[in-house]
């Protein structure tokens, strides 16, 4: 059985930008919740449309803006 996605969860991936949710795909800790179940499931499928939607110029900027630490 898949982990709910809990309100908080769905809110913040629905408010934050493409490069918010690029930066914290690259950089959560192993685990991080909000990668699990279905919430994991949204994240992944939002960050594909948006991504989708603005393309690939936008997401290449996004990441070099946000680089590696």
């Amino acid at each position: 059985m898949s982990t709910p996605m809990t309100v908080d969860q769905k809110q913040w991936i629905d408010r934050s930008t493409y490069k918010m949710l690029l930066e914290k795909w690259r950089f959560a800790p192993a685990g991080d919740p909000i990668f699990q179940g279905e919430s994991g499931e949204y994240y992944e499928k939002i960050m594909a449309d948006r991504r989708k939607k603005l393309g690939p110029e936008v997401h290449t900027q996004a990441s070099k803006e946000i680089g590696w630490r």
